[in-house]
């Protein structure tokens, strides 16, 4: 398809994200016509959500909601989230225990985010769950309005801070039993855009990571304004852990860790059978 308007594009708040797109977000104002529309900044799980209806046609997707979603968009090889030591964490209470959860409801960052999948792969008869935005998470722990729950982003590095205690880290249940890294998150592409529109799209997210590794404190104030945690300490970790070469490219070890989780989801009857390209054509997928 030849592009006759700017695409609609979607991407979280978050510092990895805005880490990732902000040359590209500022380029646009400098193009005619621009690539893309204003981007939308929202919580992934909203982002998964209009994906169903097919609202934007290039969004940030949890691995989890791309999945059910392979009909309609391919993942590109460049925006990524995956690695090692940066997977969800599940937490309490100090003093709680996992038998502590057949007690009450463990809250999760909504239904199709990869967090949401991995804990129901680790206790798959767990099913008192509760859909919360991932900010108010760790709030509800510390207040006893659920037994536990499952965080991801900045709250990995907060979570002590409200006398919290993580019960089991979800990334590294992930790789102790598949040797690769966990899949988070990844950009995805509408498939009826063509192959060359969708290796443009590809290459503009990659080099605008190549930029901000280049040119780290250009990003700073994009990356604050739109943060949960403004703290600089917080935001460097952050962007230190989910933004890492399989960003550039998911590269063939990346692959595999998608392809490895999808297969585990559709094994537990989680994820909808898919026998086509999980890759966009064009885009380093094939």
């Amino acid at each position: 398809m030849t592009r006759k308007a700017p695409l609609s594009l979607g991407f979280s708040p978050c510092p990895n994200d805005t880490f990732i797109f902000c040359r590209l977000v500022k380029q646009l104002r400098e193009e005619h016509p621009p690539l893309f529309h204003t981007p939308f900044l929202e919580d992934v799980e909203t982002l998964n959500q209009w994906a169903f209806t097919k609202k934007l046609q290039v969004t940030k997707l949890s691995f989890h909601a791309a999945a059910h979603l392979l009909d309609s968009y391919c993942i590109l090889s460049a925006g990524s989230a995956l690695g090692r030591g940066c997977g969800p964490l599940l937490v309490s209470r100090e003093g709680g225990s996992l038998a502590d959860l057949e007690n009450g409801s463990v809250a999760i960052p909504g239904t199709y985010t990869t967090a949401a999948l991995l804990f129901k792969m680790f206790l798959p008869d767990y099913t008192d769950v509760v859909e919360m935005r991932f900010e108010q998470i760790m709030g509800a722990v510390a207040d006893g309005a659920v037994a536990g729950g499952v965080i991801i982003h900045e709250s990995r590095f907060t979570y002590h801070t409200l006398g919290l205690i993580c019960l089991q880290d979800l990334g590294q249940w992930w790789e102790d039993r598949f040797d690769l890294p966990i899949p988070l998150g990844c950009i995805a592409i509408r498939r009826d855009l063509g192959a060359d529109l969708i290796g443009e799209v590809n290459e503009r997210i990659r080099n605008s990571l190549i930029w901000a590794r280049n040119n780290p404190q250009g990003c700073r104030d994009y990356i604050k304004r739109h943060a949960q945690e403004t703290d600089d300490a917080v935001i460097e970790s952050h962007i230190g852990l989910y933004v890492n070469d399989f960003s550039l490219d998911l590269g063939e070890e990346g692959r595999a860790a998608v392809e490895t989780f999808i297969r585990l989801g559709q094994q537990r009857g989680a994820l909808p059978q898919w026998g086509g390209e999980l890759f966009c054509a064009g885009a380093g997928g094939q």
